[in-house]
């Protein structure tokens, strides 16, 4: 079997390159489309035949759209894949707009996050575009859900995670340092593993979509009780959005200066998690976030009940689970967490139990293998026969 796979980034999305990676040990001929970045070799090294080529959709130059679709177009007919799978809105895009509402071959669309499905215009314009082709693999119940709401056959909507390698997370490097933030020894630590995502002002955003500020209220409003309880902040900027890192930085500080530590963009993540009391996921709108992570490493974690996080932290079962953008009920959960140690410590196991069941790499590329011969099998019945299982989508939620 041969996959074309679409990714709009040279840079981030190693979700995908493991799972491509794995997919090629299961003997899998895999090709991406991708723009030149660092990552090209990391490919390369994993097996993946590399076409460097940006194939998201243009929106702010839509003139493009045309000579972009002949370049896909020309890699599809080199390549003669059996499957093309996309794994972002715009080359999902990019690809219905070159090869048509009907292609011979099928296109998969792994939905990576649930943002766009959480506002009406954009789903519509999606699902617009979809044909008897495509077929969908939520990466969480929320979205398949989503997508069955609009109308879509539950025959084109799969369920996968985008896997990781569980071993690599699992925080027990001896070098581990669990007092590396401690600014006194009775001090807790608090701390969030996420990008800072600039607010998107035009669907009415005015915090990032990560939660940053909400947890640097609840912080300030749980050192009522816990004085010396330090808020830990890892990651920079995404997308070059560093006027909004800068807005955030400088929120925190005036809240606490010496409390409230900004790291930015760092690499040791394991070892990081490693000094954390409790990890705080606030996100607005998430697939499964960073709570894989600090589950793997089996810190106690909080998350807002948004998207695909509640399919891994489930209340009082392996986490806490608050609403979005409500900075009291997440600093009730931190200080439930504080108080209660053996609490936090059994909803860890658990969540570390459960994450490495169903976000194993190797489990989640192998059902994304399973997922591409039930799609191939059913269309080559459906040739046979002389048709195509119809396509429907209302756009509605």
């Amino acid at each position: 079997m041969t996959v074309l796979q679409l990714v709009k980034t040279g840079v981030g999305a190693r979700w995908a390159l493991r799972q491509m990676r794995e997919l090629v040990r299961l003997g899998i001929h895999v090709h991406v489309a991708m723009p030149g970045g660092a990552m090209v070799e990391q490919y390369q090294a994993a097996g993946v035949t590399v076409h460097v080529a940006n194939f998201d959709f243009p929106v702010r130059a839509p003139w493009r759209v045309p000579a972009l679709s002949r370049t896909l177009v020309d890699l599809v007919d080199a390549i003669q894949p059996n499957l093309i799978h996309s794994h972002f809105v715009g080359t999902t895009l990019t690809m219905r707009a070159a090869l048509g509402r009907h292609h011979h071959v099928a296109r998969v669309f792994q939905v990576p996050g649930p943002l766009h499905l959480e506002q009406r215009f954009y789903r519509t314009m999606e699902l617009a575009s979809a044909g008897s082709a495509d077929y969908w693999i939520g990466s969480c119940e929320w979205t398949c859900d989503a997508y069955r709401r609009t109308g879509i056959s539950a025959e084109r909507v799969f369920l996968s995670y985008y896997g990781t390698d569980v071993a690599d997370m699992r925080g027990d490097s001896p070098d581990r340092n669990p007092n590396r933030f401690r600014l006194s020894p009775d001090s807790k630590v608090v701390g969030l593993v996420a990008y800072m995502y600039a607010p998107k002002l035009h669907l009415g955003q005015r915090r990032g979509l990560k939660g940053h500020e909400d947890l640097i209220d609840a912080l300030d409003i749980c050192r009522r009780e816990v004085p010396d309880l330090v808020g830990v902040f890892v990651g920079g900027a995404w997308n070059g959005a560093h006027w909004y890192e800068d807005r955030v930085v400088a929120y925190g500080k005036r809240r606490d200066a010496l409390r409230n530590v900004f790291l930015g963009t760092q690499h040791d993540i394991a070892a990081l998690y490693a000094a954390l009391d409790v990890a705080v996921c606030p996100s607005h709108s998430e697939n499964v976030g960073a709570a894989v992570e600090s589950l793997l490493c089996g810190v106690p974690t909080i998350a807002s009940r948004v998207g695909g996080l509640p399919d891994l932290v489930k209340h009082d079962q392996t986490g806490w689970l608050v609403p979005p953008r409500n900075p009291p009920a997440l600093a009730a959960a931190i200080l439930d967490a504080l108080r209660d140690q053996s609490k936090a410590k059994r909803l860890a196991c658990n969540g570390q139990k459960l994450a490495a069941e169903i976000f194993d790499v190797r489990k989640t590329a192998s059902q994304v293998a399973t997922i591409y011969e039930r799609i191939l099998s059913a269309r080559t019945v459906a040739h046979r026969q002389g048709r195509l299982a119809p396509f429907t989508a209302t756009g509605a939620a």
